[in-house]
């Protein structure tokens, strides 16, 4: 499950992808656009700052900006950089591999050949979506009573 970080991380970006790549917007106006807790979004933002996904300029005019086209950002990135592995489990993780301890045969393990088959169906469709595509595929489709 996503931590209320990556959510609020997949928020702001959105809200810049949104905007012209030149435009700065202050923290407080995508605080305010999206509800989000503002102390809580300048800790955000500036983690997404030293991991390359915005660019920010203090002073007067200042703001944030994505750094880097909303193509070439995707939500497997962010989810890698707030929250770390998107495997359910540490055994089937490509970046933060870990033996489970009561795992005698992980080759045989029928728990890790699903968990497997579901991080790499999540890695597929997180890797393969950009903020720009997630503006462009619009509104999910209503749910089922």
């Amino acid at each position: 499950m996503l931590s209320q970080k990556c959510k609020y991380a997949l928020h702001a970006l959105m809200a810049l992808a949104k905007e012209n790549s030149d435009k700065l917007l202050l923290v407080s106006d995508i605080a305010e656009r999206e509800n989000l807790p503002k102390k809580f979004l300048e800790a955000i933002l500036l983690e997404l700052n030293r991991n390359g996904l915005v660019r920010s300029r203090r002073g007067r005019g200042g703001g944030y900006a994505l750094a880097k086209p909303a193509d070439l950002i995707t939500f497997g990135q962010v989810i890698r950089i707030m929250d770390g592995a998107l495997a359910p489990l540490a055994c089937v993780s490509v970046n933060y591999y870990r033996r489970c301890d009561e795992c005698q045969d992980e080759q045989a393990c029928e728990i890790r050949k699903v968990m497997h088959r579901a991080r790499e169906a999540m890695a597929h469709e997180l890797d393969g979506t950009s903020l720009a595509k997630a503006l462009a595929d619009g509104k999910l489709p209503a749910q089922a009573a």
